[in-house]
C-alpha cells in the first residue's frame, strides 16, 4: 500500500526578510559587475570577421579552439559548417586590424599546429545581427511584456501579487546578467533566448504558487497571511523540487556535453532555473506580503447563511399558514 505524502512544515516565510536582504546584496553585486566589467558581447552584437577553412580530415573543435585561444583569439567561435572537415570561425572586430589581417593571423596559428594542409575558403566581414535599433526595440518589448504580466496577474489574482511576480522576474534577469558580467562568458543571441526562457519558467512557477496561496486564503479562515502563504509554499515544495531537478538534469547534460556553441545558452538556463526557483519561493510571495496582501483581497465574499436560513423559515411559515387556512375551510364545509 502506497504511503500517503506528508506535507512538510518548513518556515519559509519566517526567513523572508533574510532572503530579501540576500537578494538585494546579490542584485547590487550583479549591477556592480554590469557597471564595472560589462557584458562580453559576442559577434551577434558586435559584428566581426567570418573565416571558413577546410581540412583534409575531420576536425577536433576543442583542439582548434584551444589553438586559437593560445594565439590570442580566446573569443573566437568555431563550429562545423556542412561537414566534419569544414569549419566556420567567427572573430569579433579588433581595433586597428581589418579582416585580411585577422584571417592571416588565424591561418598562421592553425597551420602552426596542424599536420595537414588547411585551405582558406572565404573571409568576409559580417555586421552585427543585433544593431542599436533592434537592441532598443528589444528593451521596449521586455518592458511591454513586464507591463502585460502586471495586468495579467493583477486581473487573475491581486495587484500586490502582480508587483511581486514582476519583482521576481527582474530579480532573476539581473542575477543571470550579473553572472555573465563577472565570469565574462560570451553573451550572444542564444543567451538572450535563454533569458527569455528563464522569464517564462520563473513566471509559471510563481503563478502556480500564487494559485495555491489564493485557494488557501479561501479554506484557511483562521490562519494569518504569513501562515497561509507558508502553507502554500510547503504544499508546492515537492512539485517545485521535482520540476527544477528534472530540468537541471537536462541542462547539466547540455552544459557539459552540448559543445561550445550552446555553452552560454545552457549556463544561462542553469543559473536562471536555480534563481527562478528561489525567487518563486521567497521573492514573489515575500513582496506580496510586504505590500500587505490579506484574506479580504483574495477571498470571495461568503454567502450569508443566516439570511438563507431566515428565508427558508419564512417560506416554511407561509406554507404552514396556508395549510392551516385550507384545513380550516375544510372543517367549516364539513360542519
Amino acid at each position: 500500500m502506497a504511503q500517503e505524502y506528508k506535507t512538510p512544515n518548513i518556515n519559509f516565510m519566517g526567513q523572508r526578510y533574510l532572503a530579501l536582504l540576500l537578494s538585494a546584496a546579490l542584485m547590487l553585486a550583479s549591477l556592480a559587475g554590469l557597471w564595472m566589467k560589462g557584458l562580453n558581447f559576442g559577434i551577434d552584437f558586435t559584428g566581426g570577421t567570418l573565416i571558413e577553412v577546410s581540412y583534409q580530415g575531420p576536425v577536433e573543435l576543442p583542439k582548434m579552439r584551444q589553438d586559437l585561444a593560445n594565439a590570442g583569439f580566446g573569443d573566437a567561435v568555431a563550429q562545423h559548417f556542412g561537414s566534419a572537415e569544414d569549419v566556420l570561425i567567427r572573430i569579433a572586430p579588433r581595433e586597428g586590424m581589418n579582416s585580411a589581417q585577422l584571417s592571416n593571423q588565424v591561418m598562421d596559428a592553425l597551420r602552426a599546429t596542424a599536420d595537414e594542409t588547411i585551405d582558406l575558403r572565404r573571409v568576409e566581414f559580417v555586421g552585427p545581427q543585433v544593431g542599436d535599433e533592434l537592441t532598443e526595440d528589444g528593451a521596449l518589448a521586455v518592458l511591454y511584456a513586464l507591463f502585460g504580466v502586471l495586468i495579467y496577474v493583477a486581473l487573475r489574482f491581486e495587484w500586490r501579487f502582480s508587483v511581486g511576480s514582476v519583482a521576481a522576474l527582474i530579480h532573476d534577469v539581473v542575477l543571470t546578467l550579473g553572472v555573465f558580467a563577472w565570469t565574462q562568458m560570451q553573451f550572444d543571441l542564444t543567451v538572450v533566448a535563454a533569458i527569455l526562457a528563464v522569464i517564462g519558467y520563473s513566471l509559471n512557477d510563481t503563478i502556480v504558487v500564487f494559485d495555491r496561496v489564493r485557494e488557501n486564503f479561501r479554506t484557511m479562515r483562521e490562519g494569518s497571511p504569513v501562515e497561509v502563504t507558508n502553507t502554500a509554499v510547503n504544499q508546492m515544495l515537492a512539485r517545485t523540487i521535482v520540476t527544477s531537478l528534472t530540468t537541471l538534469l537536462v541542462l547539466l547534460a547540455l552544459f557539459f556535453l552540448g559543445g561550445e556553441v550552446i555553452h552560454g545558452f545552457a549556463a544561462a538556463l542553469l543559473v536562471g532555473v536555480i534563481v527562478g526557483t528561489y525567487s518563486s519561493t521567497y521573492i514573489a510571495a515575500a513582496v506580496a506580503l510586504a505590500l500587505g496582501v490579506s484574506k479580504e483581497d483574495l477571498m470571495k465574499a461568503p454567502k450569508e447563511e443566516v439570511d438563507k436560513e431566515a428565508e427558508e423559515a419564512e417560506l416554511q411559515r407561509i406554507f404552514l399558514e396556508q395549510e392551516a387556512a385550507r384545513e380550516a375551510r375544510e372543517a367549516a364545509k364539513n360542519s
